[in-house]
């Protein structure tokens, strides 16, 4: 795939991401539950880990500055970024399994989700961890198996499309 063609086809998926997080999405002061996921992780099995999380990072800055709900703060960017690396880490050129999928959105949720992102909203709120905890172990409860299926079979129903697609003129 070309430069252009490739910075292109990341455009499309960092403004899929910024609509599916700004407008489809629940969003309270501590948890956000939707599907920016999805775009996150197919840049991150198509481009890799410096892409995927770049992507991620551009998604947040823009849909923050276009959509502002909350002040900006860079964590939560960070956060994002490492997101889309980590798909990217378990994801690139690697087979597209249950179990790389999962490694991967387990590690998001505990390291990024749980663990820095609780830690930007406890900056940015001053609320006890007691507050927001609880609804966040919640939500990565419930989203966890979500995003592992939703994943697997987008990228088996429509991703491998793309993929063959993208490439089939490189070969």
């Amino acid at each position: 795939m070309s430069k252009a063609k490739t910075i292109a086809f990341v455009g499309l998926l960092v403004s899929m991401e910024i609509i599916f997080t700004r407008f489809l999405s629940i969003q309270t002061p501590i948890i956000r539950i939707g599907f920016g996921f999805i775009p996150i992780a197919f840049t991150a099995i198509l481009f890799g880990p410096l892409i995927g999380g770049t992507a991620a990072a551009i998604a947040d800055i823009t849909g923050m500055m276009i959509f502002p709900k909350f002040p900006f703060f860079p964590g939560f960017t960070l956060s994002a970024f490492l997101t889309g690396a980590i798909y990217g880490l378990f994801l690139y050129r690697k087979p597209i399994t249950i179990v790389n999928i999962g490694k991967s959105v387990l590690l998001i949720t505990i390291l990024v989700d749980l663990g820095l992102t609780s830690l930007w909203v406890y900056m940015t709120t001053g609320n006890a961890a007691s507050v927001f905890l609880m609804p966040r172990i919640l939500k990565s409860a419930i989203m966890l198996p979500i995003q592992i299926v939703t994943i697997n079979v987008l990228w088996k129903y429509i991703g491998s499309h793309i993929d063959k697609a993208s490439y089939a003129k490189e070969h």
